[in-house]
C-alpha cells in the first residue's frame, strides 16, 4: 500500500484542504449549529473526492486510495465502540440519578461570597457529568447569569466563569464528543488521552480558579443567591443520595487501574442500570410507559435509556434539556463524522498531500516545540476559518498524526494539543458555532466574555509551555507484535 508522495506538489496538496475549508465555511454559514447533523460529513466526502481528482492527475490509483481509507477506518474501530458505550453510559447514569445528583450537590456549593469560583466549580461538575458545554450553558449557565445579576456580579465575568467551567468538563469528560474525537484522530485511546490531558489541564484550571477567587474580592455582591427552586425540582423527580456516587467512583478506580476502556465503560453502564432499578424505579417505569415495573417493563425502560435518546421532565423547564441523554443512538452523528473524516484523511494520505503539507510546515519549525506550535496554530486557524470545533480536531489531527510519529512522539501528545487548542478556543470566536451559541444562550457577547474565559485563553499557552520545556512529552512506545 504505497503512494507516490513525491509527485504531489505543495499547491496540489493544499487544493483539497482549501476546497474543504471553503465548503465547510459556507456550509456552517448556511446551517449554523445544525451543520454537524450531516452536511459537514458530506462536505468531508466531497473533500475526499477533490483529493482523489488530484491523485488521479498524479497517477495515484483508485485501489491505492481505497486501501488507505480502509486502513484509516480500521484504526477507528476501538474509538467507535467506545463512543457507542459512552452513549449507553450517559443514558444509564441519567436514569439512575447519578448525573442529577452531581448537579444537585454542585448547586449546593453556591454562595454569594464566592460566587465566581463557585460558578466555575458548578459548571465544571455539570459539564463533567453531562459531557456537554452546550447543555451546561443552556441550563445552569443561564440560571447563574440571572443569579449573578441579582447579587451584582458583572454579566461578562459570570459568563466567563460559566464558559471556563463548561469547557473544562467538555474537554475532560469521557462522555464528551470532543474528548472521544481527539484521540480517535490522533490514534490513541480515550482513557490514555484523558489521563494525559490532566498534566496541562489541572494547572490551567488551578490558575483559572485563583483568578476568579481574586476577582471575587474585587467586586461587591449584594442580595442572596438561591438555587432552591432548581434543587426542589431535582428532588421532585429523583431520589438524591450520596450512594449514587459509588458507580462513578468504581469506574474511576477501574480507569486508574488501567482497565480496558470498553470494559470500564460497560461496567459503568451496567452498574448505572442496576442503581436505576434500586434508587429510581419510578423513572424506569415512566420510560417504559407503565405505572408499575415488571420484568419486561424494567428491561424495556433500561434498554431505552441505554440505546436511544431519553428525556426526564421536571417542574423546572430549564432543567429538561439537561436531563436528557443521547444513548447509543445519539453518538451516531460523531461516528458518522469520524468515518467521513477517515475517508478524507485516507485519500489525502494516499496522494501524499498530508505528508507534503506537514513537511512544508515542519521546514519552518523543525523542532519538537515547532511541531506543537504548528498544531496549535492549525487548530486556531480552522476554528477561525471553518467555524467548527469538530473540524478543528479532525483536520489538524489527520494532518499532524504522521509528523508526531516521525518525531517519535506518542499520539496522546497530539490528542492533548488538539483539545488544548481546538476544543477550548472554539467558544472564543464570535462566528464559530460554539461562540455564537454560547453568546446567544447566555445573552452575553462573545467578545464581552472572552477576557474572562480564562481557562479557554490559558489552555493553548499551557500546552506550548509544556512543549517548550519538554514537560510530560511522552515518547512513542514500540508497537507490540501482532497476534
Amino acid at each position: 500500500m504505497t503512494s507516490k508522495t513525491g509527485h504531489v506538489g505543495i499547491w496540489a496538496a493544499l487544493l483539497p484542504v482549501a476546497a474543504v475549508v471553503g465548503m465547510l465555511s459556507f456550509n456552517v454559514w448556511v446551517y449554523g449549529d445544525n451543520a454537524i447533523g450531516g452536511s459537514n460529513q458530506f462536505i468531508l466526502l466531497l473533500g475526499g473526492a477533490a483529493a482523489a481528482l488530484v491523485g488521479f492527475r498524479h497517477g495515484i490509483t483508485y485501489s491505492c486510495m481505497l486501501d488507505h481509507v480502509s486502513s484509516n477506518l480500521k484504526t477507528t474501530t476501538g474509538a467507535i465502540l467506545i463512543l457507542l458505550m459512552v452513549g449507553a453510559l450517559s443514558g444509564a447514569w441519567l436514569i439512575s440519578g447519578i448525573i442529577p445528583a452531581m448537579i444537585y450537590y454542585g448547586l449546593k456549593l453556591l454562595s454569594p461570597d464566592i460566587f465566581l469560583p463557585a460558578t466555575l466549580l458548578i459548571c465544571s461538575v455539570v459539564s463533567l457529568a453531562t459531557g456537554s458545554s452546550w447543555s451546561t450553558s443552556a441550563t445552569v449557565g443561564i440560571a447563574l447569569i440571572g443569579i449573578g445579576k441579582a447579587v451584582g456580579v458583572p454579566e461578562a465575568m459570570t459568563a466567563g466563569a460559566v464558559i471556563s467551567g463548561a469547557y473544562f468538563g467538555d474537554k475532560m469528560s469521557p462522555l464528551s464528543d470532543t474528548t472521544n474525537l481527539a484521540p480517535a484522530m490522533a490514534g490513541t485511546d480515550l482513557f490514555t488521552h484523558v489521563r494525559y490531558m490532566t498534566y496541562t489541564t489541572f494547572p490551567t484550571y488551578a490558575i483559572t480558579l485563583l483568578i476568579f477567587v481574586f476577582l471575587g474580592f474585587t467586586i461587591e455582591t449584594s442580595g442572596a443567591a438561591s438555587a432552591g427552586a432548581t434543587l426542589s425540582a431535582i428532588e421532585s423527580v429523583f431520589r438524591v443520595t450520596p450512594w449514587l456516587f459509588v458507580v462513578p467512583a468504581l469506574v474511576i478506580f477501574m480507569i486508574v487501574r488501567r482497565t480496558q476502556p470498553l470494559v470500564a465503560l460497560l461496567a459503568g453502564a451496567l452498574l448505572g442500570a442496576a442503581f436505576a432499578l434500586v434508587f429510581q424505579p419510578h423513572v424506569v417505569a415512566k420510560l417504559a410507559g407503565v405505572e408499575n415495573l415488571s420484568l419486561v417493563s424494567a428491561y424495556k425502560g433500561l434498554m431505552n435509556a441505554l440505546t436511544v435518546k431519553t428525556a426526564i421532565a421536571t417542574p423546572d423547564a430549564a432543567l429538561n434539556d439537561l436531563f436528557s441523554a443521547k444513548g447509543m443512538e445519539g453518538m451516531l452523528g460523531t461516528v458518522w463524522l469520524i468515518i467521513c473524516a477517515m475517508v478524507f484523511g485516507g485519500v489525502m494520505e494516499a496522494i501524499g498531500a498530508l505528508h507534503r503539507i506537514s513537511s512544508a510546515l515542519l521546514k519552518a519549525a523543525d523542532s519538537v516545540f515547532g511541531l506543537f506550535a504548528s498544531t496549535v496554530a492549525s487548530c486556531l486557524a480552522v476554528n477561525l476559518t471553518a467555524s467548527d470545533q469538530y473540524l478543528a480536531l479532525v483536520v489538524p489531527g489527520k494532518m499532524f498524526a504522521e509528523p508526531f510519529r516521525d518525531k517519535g512522539l506518542a499520539p496522546e501528545n497530539l490528542s492533548r494539543t488538539l483539545e488544548d487548542s481546538g476544543t477550548v478556543t472554539s467558544a472564543l470566536v464570535p462566528w464559530n458555532t460554539c461562540g455564537a451559541y454560547h453568546a446567544g444562550v447566555l445573552g452575553v457577547g462573545t467578545l464581552s466574555y472572552l477576557p474572562y474565559a480564562f481557562f479557554n485563553l490559558i489552555s493553548p499557552f499551557m500546552t506550548l509551555i509544556f512543549a517548550a520545556f519538554r514537560i510530560k512529552i511522552r515518547a512513542l512506545k514500540k508497537e507490540p507484535e501482532a497476534c
